[in-house]
């Protein structure tokens, strides 16, 4: 096992650029035989493991790398489990899997309700392990691939599966293509003049001819389906000489 330059850490003895790693997972445990078996476990599935001791070296770590997943022990020297799984949760969306070798209800229910994915006593059989890891890694892809999907902005929902504008009394207002595609560039890059030659280039298609004044058209039908008044608009303002600023908030 070597270790690397950061204190009290295992990892495997394979270039980061090891194209068979599919996955980065954390393991913060101060058994280091439990540590270093599932280190060369999990590496059987394409997960790429290193193992750490307590929270001081979790935080050292994650600084220097970035992982998918952190394998959590709850009774550890210093901050516990249940501590250290309050602070990832406030600092990052990282999926966490809490493990204990006791298995009062009380802690299962504190750990859930701080924020912890999934749950695990020991002892426990590490095949058992990888397939909750695999769930929960499906279940997060899945979740973010779902937000993805439905962008909020100030009283509108973006569906970008059905290409379909959703106001907040629920009517359903379809875009086409190019007003999809001119819609979603403004929304990667809000309140952030974008000149007309920008704008053609990401909204256009077989529909859309090659010269400033069909933006101005789109910009107009886009408007329309927006409900913006094209003489004070509010969501896509038009700066005189430069081009379009999508003025949206709050999206997400």
């Amino acid at each position: 096992m070597q270790n690397t330059p950061v204190a009290n850490s295992d990892d495997q003895k394979v270039p980061d650029d090891d194209k068979r790693w599919s996955t980065r997972a954390l393991i913060v445990d101060d058994d280091v035989p439990i540590r270093e078996l599932l280190i060369d476990y999990l590496a059987r599935f394409s997960i790429r493991a290193s193992g750490v001791s307590d929270g001081a070296a979790m935080r050292q770590v994650m600084q220097a790398e970035h992982f998918d997943v952190i394998v959590l022990d709850l009774m550890l020297p210093g901050e516990d489990g249940l501590q250290l799984c309050r602070w990832l949760r406030a600092e990052s969306d990282i999926p966490i899997l809490m493990l204990t070798a006791r298995c009062e209800p009380t802690d299962r229910i504190i750990g859930l309700e701080l924020g912890a994915d999934d749950y695990m006593a020991k002892p426990f059989e590490p095949r058992e392990l990888v397939a909750r890891i695999q769930t929960i890694l499906r279940r997060v892809r899945d979740d973010r691939t779902e937000q993805r999907a439905n962008i909020r902005f100030d009283n509108w929902r973006l569906n970008s599966v059905l290409r379909q504008l959703i106001s907040a009394d629920g009517l359903v207002v379809p875009l086409s293509n190019a007003e999809f595609r001119l819609l979603w560039v403004f929304i990667e890059r809000p309140r952030r003049v974008l000149s007309r030659e920008q704008l053609l280039d990401a909204a256009r298609g077989r529909s859309i001819e090659a010269f400033d004044r069909s933006i101005d058209l789109l910009v107009s039908r886009l408007r329309q389906k927006l409900g913006d008044d094209p003489k004070a608009p509010q969501l896509i303002k038009t700066v005189r000489g430069e081009g379009y600023l999508f003025d949206a908030r709050d999206i997400g």
